[in-house]
């Protein structure tokens, strides 16, 4: 097995690094069959984006803070981990975004795709799913569409639901929504089209953001899922990512 390493410049994982590579032998990451990423959740999120379409998995090493999309960080015993880990695989969702002066960005996010007011006034919204309207106008400071990846991220944050990772759902999840002030958001079927129609956009201006893209003043947001770009998690046997996510629902 050909191994690359990869770090953030973060002094922990500068420093795993240098022990990796004193280590194991290890190759350029374009000849390489894994990658074994040294960071946080962000630098991992960081990695996938950087290497998708390639089809290498990712074995990421926790040498951040949370650590969630991570394995605990040893050097002893890494070829075998790798030889043993559990494979996740994960599909990103697609943002097309339209703004106030008529350019269309495009970007895939893993975690989500989110809407969130840019000043003081609350962001009203028009959702529609699969062409059929389903809010007429939501009055809230944003909301977000998750993948099941993303679902114990930012959308657990808002209040969303956890989603075993093989379910092929999303989940769509206001934030602080104030009108219709009891809706809780809604789970949806991973070929959901989700339409964002932003009202009264000059007056209360939106960004679109899909993980670390961010598009300002926004006036219409298309999300679907793409099915045809699939992402390569590793992890340790017994620590996949589906224990992982079940586990957070048990966490008080």
């Amino acid at each position: 097995m050909k191994v690359a390493f990869t770090a953030s410049d973060a002094p922990d994982a500068q420093d795993g690094l240098a022990r990796l590579t004193r280590s194991y032998p290890h190759v350029a990451p374009e000849e390489a069959d894994v990658v074994v990423a040294l960071g946080g959740d962000g630098y991992m999120l960081q990695m996938l984006h950087h290497y998708m379409g390639t089809n290498k998995p990712i074995y990421g090493m926790n040498c951040g803070t949370v650590g969630f999309l991570m394995n605990d960080f040893r050097t002893e015993g890494l070829m075998s981990r790798l030889e043993n880990a559990e494979e996740a695989c994960v599909h990103p969702l697609e943002m097309t975004a339209t703004t106030k002066s008529g350019e269309t960005v495009r970007a895939l996010a893993i975690n989500e795709v989110s809407l969130l007011r840019e000043t003081r006034q609350a962001a009203k919204i028009r959702v529609s799913i699969d062409g059929t309207e389903r809010l007429k106008e939501l009055i809230c400071d944003g909301i977000l569409l998750s993948t099941p990846a993303g679902s114990t991220a930012y959308n657990l944050s808002a209040h969303g639901p956890i989603i075993p990772i093989d379910a092929d759902i999303l989940a769509l999840t206001p934030i602080s929504a104030f009108r219709p002030r009891r809706w809780r958001g809604a789970l949806l079927p991973h070929n959901a089209q989700v339409r964002f129609e932003l009202l009264e956009a000059d007056k209360r201006p939106v960004s679109a953001v899909a993980d670390m893209t961010e598009v300002r003043d926004v006036v219409d947001v298309s999300v679907r899922e793409d099915r045809e770009t699939t992402l390569r998690m590793l992890f340790d046997k017994g620590h996949n990512l589906a224990e992982r996510v079940l586990r957070e629902q048990f966490v008080f």
